[in-house]
């Protein structure tokens, strides 16, 4: 991933905490990448955010010493991001991780994946 530019929203599930970093800075709260990048808060944390309890909520806001105006703000942009998924406004596109020569079979399972990772969505308040 280039470090230049911003992780692609769809992708969110993959960032790496440098990725979190650089989306907080996107989204105005770039006084939490520090904090975040300490408590090693990457795409697949954020994306099981939306199935924390009450308590895991308030742990995760000490934890980052988060304003309660900032968490929703998080929580507002997580929501955005997961909206994109659903209407499928982003390109899937190969993690770094991932080998270049298995790129469209990579492509393939993610656009499934995605599909099943975001019908829960739907069901959210």
């Amino acid at each position: 991933m280039s470090k230049e530019r911003p992780p692609e929203p769809l992708d969110f599930f993959i960032w790496t905490v440098e990725d979190v970093g650089l989306w907080l800075e996107e989204i105005n709260l770039g006084s939490y990448r520090q904090i975040f990048k300490e408590n090693g808060v990457n795409g697949e944390y954020l994306e099981g955010m939306s199935m924390f309890t009450t308590e895991q909520i308030l742990r995760f806001i000490r934890r980052c010493h988060m304003k309660w105006g900032d968490f929703i703000t998080l929580c507002k942009e997580l929501r955005r991001i997961k909206v994109a998924c659903l209407k499928g406004e982003q390109k899937v596109r190969r993690p770094w991780w991932a080998p270049s020569c298995l790129s469209i079979v990579f492509v393939k399972v993610a656009k499934r994946n995605r599909q099943s990772r975001v019908v829960s969505l739907k069901l959210e308040p």
